[in-house]
């Protein structure tokens, strides 16, 4: 049942894309809150894949790379979608979706088969570090996103060419808020995220720090997000700077993810589990 439902989510989600990418072409409002209402659709039967996988696995889904490009992407439409709420950036989903999209099908190019966990991975911890960790990833993509377009609207401005994206994109004003808010949520979950695996650490191997690959690189990217939100508060870091940041903030998150798992071995990599 749960693959059935991640097929359709797929399809969902690359029509919002679709639909986005229409709108903002175009700027006809009909296909805007077409595209919205198709991602909120899909957002919603993604929830129904997670929960059904659980319930079908009896673990959380986030212990191989299937489980977690899908979770990732549930993440990041989940925070485009309270972006959305908050500041009424429709234009957000033409970038967030496609990345959501991408990672949906790449993840339906992986194994989906259910197996037995790991005794390292039978933790309660598990639900809350994987859940917690990914919801940053989550909005703290969103945060790239609105750091693209960022960079999209101020060359145009610049260079005083405002071509088709300049009427379709919000502010900079607006853009380098949401960039912020999405830090701000974004930074204590990765906190929350390093701490809870530093327990579970703890309690599976008997020590809270192994410096294992994919502990070194968390703590790199929350390093990097400890200094740019320092000194957005501390310095004034705004706009162009900080919309950099995002992005290489976004890359050094997905390494992390993806590049430690798959190219460096350590206590986090599980043979024929991708974590």
């Amino acid at each position: 049942m749960n693959v059935i439902l991640f097929k359709l989510t797929l399809l969902l989600y690359l029509a919002a894309t679709a639909g986005y990418l229409v709108y903002i072409i175009s700027q006809q409002k009909p296909a805007g809150r077409v595209a919205l209402g198709v991602a909120i659709a899909g957002f919603f039967f993604h929830t129904a894949t997670i929960i059904v996988r659980y319930y079908e696995a009896g673990y959380a889904p986030v212990t191989n790379l299937h489980e977690s490009l899908s979770f990732f992407a549930w993440a990041l439409i989940g925070g485009y979608l309270y972006i959305h709420v908050r500041y009424k950036v429709k234009n957000l989903g033409a970038f967030a979706t496609p990345i959501a999209t991408l990672s949906m099908f790449a993840s339906s190019t992986l194994p989906k088969k259910i197996i037995a966990l790991p005794p390292v991975l039978k933790s309660y911890w598990l639900p809350i570090h994987a859940t917690v960790y990914f919801l940053a990833y989550g909005i703290l993509a969103v945060a790239a996103c609105a750091g693209i377009m960022y960079l999209i609207q101020e060359r145009q401005i610049k260079k005083k060419k405002f071509g088709a994206f300049y009427q379709r994109l919000p502010s900079l004003e607006v853009l380098d808020a949401i960039n912020y808010r999405c830090l701000t949520i974004g930074f204590p979950l990765l906190t929350v995220g390093i701490l809870t695996g530093s327990l579970w650490a703890e309690q599976a191997w008997g020590a809270h720090w192994q410096w294992d690959p994919k502990e070194t690189w968390s703590l790199v990217s929350w390093l990097f997000y400890a200094a740019l939100l320092h000194e957005r508060l501390a310095v004034g870091w705004r706009g162009r700077r900080a919309a950099i940041m995002a992005i290489i903030g976004l890359g050094a998150l997905l390494f992390t993810f993806l590049g430690v798992s798959l190219l460096l071995k350590g206590l986090h990599t599980y043979a024929g589990w991708g974590v």
